[in-house]
Formats: structure tokens, sequence, C-alpha cells
């Protein structure tokens, strides 16, 4: 029995169509790799937020006794050469980098959707004035103006530089969103909606954004990724979180002086780094292929 049959003879027996969230759920779930990336990506949260509340020290506590000490009992990850605990520091900087991808991600993702579909649904001077800033965007040095103006990202002003990150990510995905969106203005629900009186932006809100949420769900979690690795190579260069609040950038930038001759200050964070960031592509590509009727699935 192929995977369709099986599916189709579940629902005979419960007697109900199952929902689109259920059937991509069950999808995902099926997919080896969505569940190997959702259960590390599970873990890493759980390290990152659970994991200091077991060890004695804070990522701004120096221990004067132990400075450069490979991991012990004491130090789990080691120490810096400032005495300061690599283990506290590696989570909160993993705190840091996993908030700033989300809400980026986030932020995007909402970015490029509304644009794209305001885009693609008015087409006219609408569709050029919006065309003409994403095409901007796209050709201006991202890494450059963030840059510039990284001496805004003081300690407590990450949600200016998360916003910055995000107005850089989501121009291409504008663009698809408003090819599809000419589309979907032609189906026969929208064209119901417009004879039925309801306004545009009622239209994009409930018909054209809600019938494109496939592509925005796997876009958001790609994105997650792309925006961490975009926030490690800026705060590497000094140029993203600000001393002294922490991120893998910060403590990669640090730990890379030292690693030779003190490999524990560089390897668990560039590690914890690696896993994350290779968690989040996996689920984005077990959504992909969730929302893909088309895509080959495991049985």
């Amino acid at each position: 029995m192929t995977l369709a049959e099986e599916e189709l003879a579940e629902e005979l027996v419960t007697s109900r169509s199952p929902s689109r969230v259920r059937v991509v759920a069950r999808r995902f779930f099926r997919s080896g790799q969505g569940r190997v990336g959702f259960a590390v990506l599970a873990l890493m949260f759980l390290l990152a937020f659970a994991g200091p509340l077991f060890s004695r020290w804070t990522y701004t506590d120096k221990d004067f006794t132990a400075f450069l000490q490979p991991p012990s009992a004491s130090h789990w990850f080691g120490t810096l050469q400032t005495g300061a605990d690599v283990y506290a520091l590696t989570l909160r900087g993993m705190q840091k980098s996993l908030i700033v991808g989300l809400l980026a991600a986030l932020v995007s993702t909402a970015l490029a959707a509304v644009v794209g579909a305001f885009a693609g649904y008015f087409l006219g001077w609408t569709d050029r004035a919006l065309t003409w800033v994403t095409n901007l965007l796209l050709v201006l040095p991202a890494f450059l103006i963030l840059a510039i103006m990284s001496p805004l990202f003081e300690s407590g002003q990450w949600p200016l530089f998360v916003i910055m990150l995000a107005l850089f990510l989501w121009m291409v995905t504008s663009k698809i969103v408003r090819g599809m969106a000419i589309s979907l203005k032609q189906r026969e629900f929208v064209q119901a909606a417009r004879y039925m009186g309801v306004t545009p932006v009622l239209i994009i809100f409930r018909h054209v954004i809600p019938n494109l949420s496939s592509l925005l769900i796997v876009d958001a979690t790609l994105n997650v990724s792309s925006a961490i690795l975009t926030e490690t190579s800026l705060s590497y260069f000094g140029f993203g979180i600000q001393p002294p609040d922490v991120s893998f950038g910060t403590l990669i930038a640090d730990g890379s002086k030292t690693a030779v001759y003190a490999p524990w200050t560089f390897w668990f964070v560039a590690g914890l780094l690696v896993v994350t960031v290779l968690a989040v592509n996996m689920m984005g590509d077990a959504l992909r292929d969730a929302f893909d009727p088309t895509a080959k699935r495991p049985r």
C-alpha cells in the first residue's frame, strides 16, 4: 500500500478529513531529518535557557583562581584568560543568537509577505514603487551599512540590530510573493470577495497572504539560520552585539585568538553554532517537503 493509500485509509477510518496543519505535521514528523532537526533544535533551546540554572557561574562572573583553565568539575567548558566561565558565556551567547535569529526571521518574512502581496495585488504605481525599494535594497552593501551603524547597537539596544538585520533579508522572498500574488488575484475566491465589496487590504490579509503560508513558513525557517550566521559574522568583526553582552560571533572572535593552545575557548561555541544551524536547515528542508504534495516522503 502506498503512502497516499495509507493516508486515505486513515481518513476513512476516522470518518473525518484532517486539516492541512495536521497533514503537514504528519508528513513533517514522518521525515527522518524533520524529526532529528526538531529534536536537536529543541535540545539547543533547552540547553540555552535551562542550562545556566545548573551552573554556579554566570556569564559576568570571573574566577580569579582559574585563568585559561581546561574543562574541569568546577568549569565544565573551561575558562578564558580573564577567568570567565566558558560554559556560562556559551549559553548566554546561544540565547542571544537564537533570539536574534528568530526575531529577525519573523520580521523579514512578515515584511516580505506584506510588500510582495501589496505589489502583486495592486500593481500599477504601488508595484513600481515597492519594486524600486526592493531593488534598491538588493544592491545596497548590507554588511557595510550595518557596520557603519554598529555604534547604535550598544548593550541593551539589540532590538534595533534585529530590525536592521531583518531589513536586509526580505527582498528575494518578496519578489517570489509578488509573482504568486499576481496569480492568486485571478482566483475565484479572490474575485468573489471583490464582488462582495471586501476592501483590497482585507482581501490581501484574509485571502492572499494565508494562501502563501507554506512558502512563508519555509522561508521563515530558513531565514533563522541565515540571520544567525549573519549576526555571527557581524559580531565576529565587532559590528553586531556589543560588549558587555555576548553572542556566538563575539565568543568565536575571542576564542579564535587562543584556539591553538586553548581549544576549549573556541570549539565548544563553534560546535554548537554548527549544530544549531544544521538543525534549522534540516527542519526547513523537511517543512518544504511536507508542504509539497509531490515530494517523495519516507514510508
